[in-house]
């Protein structure tokens, strides 16, 4: 992300002019992060959209009995997940955690509302930004609703590849840490279901390695497993 123009490549706000990012710019402040502490959590304020800089995020919901669930992971250039809080004036509806060490931008949301009431293409900008994540939350709930185990999974890690993927000799390597407790979190199955499929997937060979080291080795058939759930490895 660019340092002189830090809101250049955030999607809420490429329709700006240079000016007005750059006024935008001075409004945004900067803060670092570190594993286990909390950069959002559930039930705070939403007074200011939050953007990942450097690192990555856990979005995390806390289950009634007290469990926490990991519902996504933000990469650089995310806004987070809870930026329709801040338009509502709702609490943060979940946590936000670092994984590692991450840089986060702070934009207050009456410095953005003054922009948006003067600049109508910003405001139009908001529209379809919102709309595309109804359209993704609508999609998960599909494949929640719909989709086996096999087929979530795939789905999830092709996700990864394209969010947080590094192209290596071997195959395709994820830079985020994620446990199996994280996957399973974000494919909505059972920790135990996660750990066998990913065993299957494993001794098919697409994939090797798990939380530091997790790589991709045939992102094609992933990406067939998940349009059909069928077994991994034939």
């Amino acid at each position: 992300m660019s340092k002189a123009d830090p809101l250049r490549t955030i999607p809420m706000f490429n329709s700006l002019t240079a000016k007005d990012r750059r006024k935008m710019a001075g409004e945004v402040v900067e803060t670092r992060y570190g594993k286990g502490e909390y950069i959002f959590r559930e039930g705070d304020p939403a007074e200011a959209f939050h953007i990942l800089k450097e690192g990555s995020v856990k979005c995390v919901k806390s289950s009634p009995d007290g469990k926490e669930v990991t519902l996504k992971v933000l990469m650089p250039g995310d806004l987070f997940c809870c930026d329709a809080a801040v338009f509502d004036g709702a609490t943060h509806p979940g946590c936000a955690q670092p994984i590692g060490d991450v840089s986060v931008l702070r934009l207050s949301k009456k410095a953005y509302f003054d922009l948006l009431r003067r600049n109508p293409d910003a405001a139009f900008e908001v529209i379809k930004y919102l709309g595309n994540r109804l359209n993704e939350a609508q999609e998960n709930a599909k494949v929640l609703a719909l989709d086996r185990a096999e087929q979530r999974l795939a789905g999830l890690l092709v996700k990864l590849s394209s969010q947080a993927g590094v192209r290596e000799a071997d195959g395709i390597r994820l830079t985020v840490r994620l446990t199996r407790q994280d996957l399973a979190d974000m494919a909505g199955v059972a920790v135990e279901t996660a750990t066998r499929i990913m065993g299957q997937f494993k001794r098919a060979r697409l994939v090797s390695g798990m939380a530091k080291r997790l790589v991709i080795h045939n992102l094609g058939r992933l990406e067939q497993l998940m349009l059909s759930a069928s077994p991994a490895a034939r």
